[in-house]
């Protein structure tokens, strides 16, 4: 987009950006602009709608209370034009579609059927974050997100994905000092790699389904951690037990480095779960995405 041949939706995209990365720089890079196109074209839009749609401040973008609605409408409107555009391009989806999933689940799942999606879909673009937190989807401009866990109410659309089986493992070594628990009820002289959830920041509980209820107990944790790789890595050299999904210790049990412990009363399995904002849900490349990783995760094997 130049300055001189930005039409009225060319400046609410841009519009759009800008609320959503609260940045006038970061916006007008990620459409391949210059700043100073950008504040002018900002200025346009203000003039001929005769209002003041955003506070600057030297380290703060915000809309201002007509921005917000103004915000809305343009969002409703470009994602009604993207899906008319869509109908006569023989309804292929295109552009860049930003998502974000943990590193292991990444690999495991998404990446080797990867080309699948992307010869479904030519002319879409991937950009894949990897991370644990939950990202601000709207300020960091990502269009969807890939979490396992209980989600807090955070104002996005979910997408129930499927159920990852949970289980609890220790060492051979950790095993030869200290014995096999045989309950959750039994577990004097036992201790666990500690991990800290991102949510809450204490250490989560070990948790067992006994008969139809889900029981929580805490070990004592020398060593506590918040990162699931290292939680393993502390497991295997014998610092206590721990839980995590079944696939990502399957290649550990497979090799004997890890034994699977208290099998008849496994961890409740987690959801997974797929979270967009609201003003994401016209998106055809949002929508292929989705529709993908539901048929995706509904053949994987947890």
């Amino acid at each position: 987009m130049v300055n001189k041949d930005m039409d009225r939706l060319d400046r609410m995209q841009l519009f759009i950006r800008i609320v959503e990365r609260r940045s006038f720089a970061a916006a007008a890079s990620d459409l391949g602009l210059a700043r100073s196109t950008a504040t002018e074209a900002i200025k346009q839009l203000e003039d001929d709608l005769g209002v003041r749609l955003l506070e600057r401040t030297t380290r703060h973008v915000a809309p201002t209370l007509d921005g917000a609605a103004f915000y809305r409408r343009c969002v409703a409107i470009l994602a009604e034009v993207d899906e008319a555009e869509n109908v006569f391009r023989d309804m292929q989806p295109r552009g860049l579609l930003r998502v974000d999933a943990h590193p292991l689940l990444t690999r495991t799942f998404l990446l080797p059927r990867l080309n699948e999606f992307l010869d479904r879909y030519p002319l879409l673009d991937l950009q894949i974050g990897q991370g644990d937190r939950l990202v601000d989807l709207v300020r960091e401009g990502i269009d969807c997100v890939i979490r396992a866990g209980e989600i807090a109410d955070s104002g996005l659309i979910m997408r129930r994905l499927g159920m990852i089986a949970e289980i609890t493992c220790a060492s051979p070594a950790y095993i030869a000092r200290h014995g096999v628990p045989r309950s959750p009820d039994a577990m004097e002289g036992h201790r666990a790699v500690g991990f800290i959830s991102s949510r809450t920041g204490q250490v989560m509980p070990l948790e067992f389904t006994v008969g139809s209820t889900v029981r929580s107990v805490t070990l004592p944790c020398r060593l506590t951690v918040n990162n699931s790789d290292t939680m393993s890595d502390l497991a295997r050299l014998g610092f206590g037990l721990i839980q995590a999904p079944r696939y990502r210790l399957q290649r550990d049990l497979d090799e004997g480095t890890l034994v699977e412990v208290l099998a008849d009363f496994l961890p409740p399995p987690t959801p997974l779960t797929a979270l967009y904002p609201q003003n994401r849900q016209l998106s055809p490349r949002v929508r292929v995405f989705l529709d993908w990783i539901v048929e995706l995760f509904s053949e994987a094997d947890f």
